[in-house]
């Protein structure tokens, strides 16, 4: 039994909890969790008959046996909260997006490395029905050459949702649009069309009032000769419209849409295959909720990855390659120009805290 204990009590942990505190995770239990506001923690605990803490070193040198923790807190604690826990030599879960500069997410990296524990980033909607079938049909090389890749987040987040937490839509500890709502689809689309070579993005703020952005596009080239667009933005109202992904290439075009690329859309091939006629049928269904079905495999996929030391589908490397893309956009909002790949953030915004 691997026991597993979350750091963060927010909006995310009800979905960790309800599949870890319930026992849907075979070879998996809720052990204890963790939040600096105590009236948080204690909810999670009580319900699940497990200790609290707020304090994650008295909760990690606890007589608690504890092999792995989920990092829920806010974005920008990730990178400090992730490297506490490899130094108690406890596995990392840690959600999206791991980090929000890529000196915090390579120091994740050594500290998971230095302590001999393995490093998870959740990115779930690889595990979503339709997107395991869009990935099994480039790997099998049914598009061809990829032409375009695009990507659409369309959801609404009204003033009331920021005004949660004094963490929403800051630089520091958040980042926008782009960090936050479109950070697995971003992932998506870099995972299907392949490393990116440049980008050129533009935002606004639009609809909130927070310091980061709530609307964002951009354009992309990859290094394969194909190119991309990113549509991203928290301003739709008066409700949530769509999360989706498209591959386009010379023998074939797929659309996964939905709320949370959870349906198929489009499925189509010049070589037909026997088994594309039930694709529409088997691969479309509605999750009850944004964050679709995808956490449930993830887990699964630790636990297996734990249990069986198999190979990891996100690892901290995997992970930053994202955060490095999203690191790019911010950049090229801030200069007004085309930014290569792989660069030294100079402008960008994310992540950097104003001491006083």
């Amino acid at each position: 039994m691997i026991n597993i204990a979350l750091i963060g009590c927010g909006r995310i942990a009800k979905r960790h909890s309800d599949l870890l505190g319930t026992g849907t995770i075979q070879g998996a239990r809720l052990a204890a969790v963790c939040d600096s506001v105590p009236e948080k923690a204690r909810a999670i605990g009580e319900k699940y008959n497990i200790p609290w803490f707020t304090s994650i070193d008295t909760m990690l040198s606890s007589n608690i046996d504890i092999n792995a923790a989920s990092v829920l807190s806010e974005s920008g604690l990730h990178a400090e909260h992730a490297i506490k826990v490899a130094s108690y030599g406890v596995h990392v879960i840690v959600e999206k997006p791991m980090a929000l500069t890529l000196t915090d997410a390579d120091k994740m990296i050594l500290a998971c490395d230095k302590n001999n524990v393995k490093l998870f980033v959740v990115k779930q909607n690889r595990f979503n029905i339709p997107v395991i079938q869009l990935r099994k049909a480039l790997e099998a090389g049914r598009f061809g050459k990829l032409v375009l890749g695009t990507i659409r987040v369309r959801w609404c987040r009204p003033q009331g949702y920021y005004d949660q937490d004094s963490w929403r839509g800051t630089w520091a500890l958040d980042g926008g649009v782009l960090t936050n709502q479109a950070s697995h689809h971003i992932d998506l689309l870099e995972w299907m069309m392949g490393d990116v070579e440049s980008v050129f993005a533009r935002s606004t703020t639009a609809l909130v009032n927070i310091e980061a952005e709530d609307t964002a596009v951009a354009t992309l080239k990859f290094q394969n000769g194909a190119i991309g667009i990113i549509e991203a933005t928290t301003a739709t109202r008066p409700k949530d419209l769509e999360g989706s992904i498209s591959v386009l290439g010379e023998k074939g075009s797929v659309e996964i849409g939905g709320f949370a690329v959870n349906e198929m859309k489009v499925w189509q091939f010049t070589e037909p295959e026997p088994e594309d006629a039930d694709v529409m049928k088997k691969y479309s269904v509605n999750p009850p909720n944004v964050y679709g079905f995808g956490h449930q495999a993830y887990y699964e996929h630790v636990i297996d990855c734990l249990e069986n030391n198999s190979a990891q589908l996100v690892d901290g490397i995997e992970g930053r390659k994202s955060l490095e893309l999203i690191s790019a956009l911010y950049e090229s909002i801030e200069t007004g120009k085309e930014v290569f790949l792989r660069f030294n953030p100079k402008k960008c915004r994310l992540g950097v805290r104003n001491e006083k």
